[in-house]
């Protein structure tokens, strides 16, 4: 019998040190909650020198996945498979996410820098009081046309992409809300209508514009235009800085009629493991320096007020990207247009791009 306790308390030792070995590996490989942190981001979207300081700095390791919509975004962290700590949607969605309670109320008191966002972009409607999301980016949609192919004062308007020499040579982004967008501000309508008169009217507008349409397209927009593949582009801002940069024939404009005004935030989804590290995150992104370095790399516009003032002044002072008090009254944040209506705006993407083929 002793014999036998002794067996049986050695096997007992041998699975609490297997038990005990196990932990400890699993701490020092980074894959508990607390020394790892998991960021969903879109594609490109952060400066990823950024993210190895960030790990240097504060000893985590991070896990960054992309999504290339906010639609597919939403869908994921409602499925719950992966426990994000930090997710960058864009403002709609961030409304749609609150009145869905799938993320965390912010705790001001653990966050350090909120003072360095310009106010204009702080309190906005989609986010009163900034109770569950941090400015990220800000910028506009807009028309990138190439002046080998179209002359400057034939590009200022929504209107002008209906233009019939530009048969085939019009490049749309592949997105409901902006393409079903720029179609009501070409009428003067808001881009948020929830007019069906309104609807059925650009939906029938859009139709004529087929015959112009070249492609639709995501990310690869930037390569096609910077290659001289398309005369004309729409698209947003900061992918408009990157084709700028890359071909000197390239010009970004905002039509004066109005156009989108659109943010991308920090959050913190509901299902965060480790939320320490979300706002250690969130606070690393509001200093100064490491917003201004994300800035410049990415080419969209930060809202970070100490970070314009760190940039270079070729940056800041370009309206195109830094748009004057008179253009920002003309533009329109996106809302979230509840179930019905959101399927009416896909609806109606859906068959133009069906009809154009």
């Amino acid at each position: 019998m002793k014999k036998l306790n002794s067996l049986i308390i050695g096997i007992v030792g041998i699975i609490v040190l297997l038990t005990f070995t196990a932990i400890n590996i699993e701490k020092k490989s980074g894959s508990s909650g607390s020394e790892v942190i998991t960021i969903y981001n879109w594609g490109d979207y952060i400066d990823p020198s950024l993210l190895k300081q960030f790990e240097k700095e504060y000893g985590y390791k991070v896990i960054y996945e992309t999504f290339d919509s906010n639609e597919a975004m939403i869908t994921k962290i409602e499925q719950g498979g992966t426990a994000y700590d930090i997710a960058i949607p864009s403002e709609y969605m961030i409304q749609k996410m609150m009145k869905q309670n799938l993320l965390l109320k912010l705790d001001h008191s653990k966050i350090k820098g909120l003072e360095n966002i310009d106010p204009r972009f702080l309190n906005i409607d989609f986010d009163e009081g900034n109770q569950y999301s941090v400015p990220y980016f800000w910028g506009t949609l807009g028309i990138i046309y190439n002046d080998k192919f179209v002359k400057e004062e034939n590009m200022q308007h929504w209107n002008d992409l209906w233009r019939p020499e530009l048969k085939n040579n019009v490049m749309l982004i592949d997105g409901a809300r902006e393409v079903i967008g720029l179609a009501l501000n070409s009428e003067g309508y808001s881009l948020n209508s929830k007019n069906d008169t309104e609807l059925t009217q650009i939906s029938e507008k859009l139709t004529g514009l087929t015959n112009n349409v070249k492609a639709i397209v995501a990310d690869e927009i930037k390569m096609y235009m910077i290659n001289e593949e398309s005369a004309v582009t729409v698209s947003f801002s900061g992918e408009a800085s990157e084709m700028l940069d890359n071909n000197e024939h390239l010009h970004y404009v905002i039509p004066e009629e109005g156009s989108n005004l659109w943010f991308d935030n920090i959050v913190i989804p509901k299902t965060a493991k480790n939320v320490k590290g979300s706002y250690d995150f969130i606070n690393f992104m509001l200093r100064p320096e490491n917003a201004a370095k994300n800035a410049e790399y990415i080419g969209y516009s930060t809202p970070n007020k100490k970070a314009v003032e760190i940039l270079p002044k070729e940056i800041t002072s370009d309206e195109q990207f830094y748009p004057d008090e008179a253009t920002m009254k003309n533009l329109e944040v996106y809302e979230d247009l509840g179930s019905k209506y959101l399927e009416i705006y896909n609806d109606r993407f859906l068959e133009f791009k069906m009809y154009r083929k």
